[in-house]
């Protein structure tokens, strides 16, 4: 389906154990599209296969990456969902919010293409 637009961006790295990735939301005050999130995903993402693979943790933008992660580069847009492996690394990144009809299978193809979970969705 997807494998890669404007809003994504995977780095080829190996598959890591489900417990070892983590989904940042990079968010600002007076972000609207940080608003729709919240409210068409922020509910359901943690109920999702997804979201037991790569939890979920909202920063702030103007704090920078959480103590012992960084980014590959700076967050201009939010949000910004970024993948963090274990060693606090981020693996890839999603620059904006198009909507739920897109969120899911940009955000799948994220995570599994980084995880070892074997039934994850393919995403052609």
């Amino acid at each position: 389906m997807f494998r890669g637009t404007a809003f994504a961006m995977g780095l080829a790295l190996a598959p890591l154990p489900l417990s070892a990735l983590e989904l940042l939301m990079v968010e600002q005050p007076g972000c609207v599209y940080c608003a729709r999130w919240k409210e068409e995903i922020g509910p359901i993402y943690p109920k999702t296969e997804v979201g037991a693979i790569a939890p979920i943790r909202m920063v702030w933008k103007d704090d920078g990456a959480p103590e012992g992660m960084r980014y590959s580069r700076p967050v201009v847009f939010t949000p910004t969902f970024i993948l963090v492996g274990e060693a606090g690394t981020e693996l890839g990144r999603l620059e904006g919010y198009p909507g739920e009809d897109f969120f899911w299978p940009l955000v799948e193809n994220l995570v599994f293409s980084h995880s070892d979970a074997a039934d994850g969705p393919l995403l052609d």
